[in-house]
């Protein structure tokens, strides 16, 4: 953006099933993941445009994070919030994220467990 401020798009509570986990009973089973995420990008041209075609892609976004996280399987939170963050910069071309990625029920004391990390530069 030309004047170096960066927006945000939001994606908050997607619930994601797969195998995570490194007990052996975790790999038997899919547990659910609930992603949140805030990606820098530039609203300016779809806002003054009104044409989705020069927005960020909400659902093709949600639908990557989703099969990257049912095909990965991972064993830590950590590694799938490092292969989601690659993908969004990668296929998106998103300069910056936040990504939070939470595992509820993993600890019976605590409503959800997780990762929080960002990459990339703002601005």
């Amino acid at each position: 953006m030309a004047n170096g401020k960066w927006d945000t798009v939001l994606i908050e509570g997607l619930a994601v099933e797969t195998v995570i986990g490194v007990y052996d009973w975790e790999r038997e089973v899919t547990q659910r993941l609930l992603v949140d995420l805030e990606l820098a990008w530039d609203n300016s041209v779809p806002g003054a445009s009104d044409d989705v075609a020069d927005a960020l892609d909400y659902a093709a976004v949600s639908e990557r994070v989703s099969q990257c996280l049912q095909t990965l399987q991972p064993e830590l939170l950590e590694r799938a919030a490092e292969e989601v963050a690659r993908l969004l910069q990668n296929e998106f071309g998103v300069r910056w994220l936040r990504l939070t990625l939470s595992k509820p029920g993993a600890v019976p004391a605590a409503r959800s467990v997780g990762v929080r990390i960002e990459r990339g530069e703002r601005a």
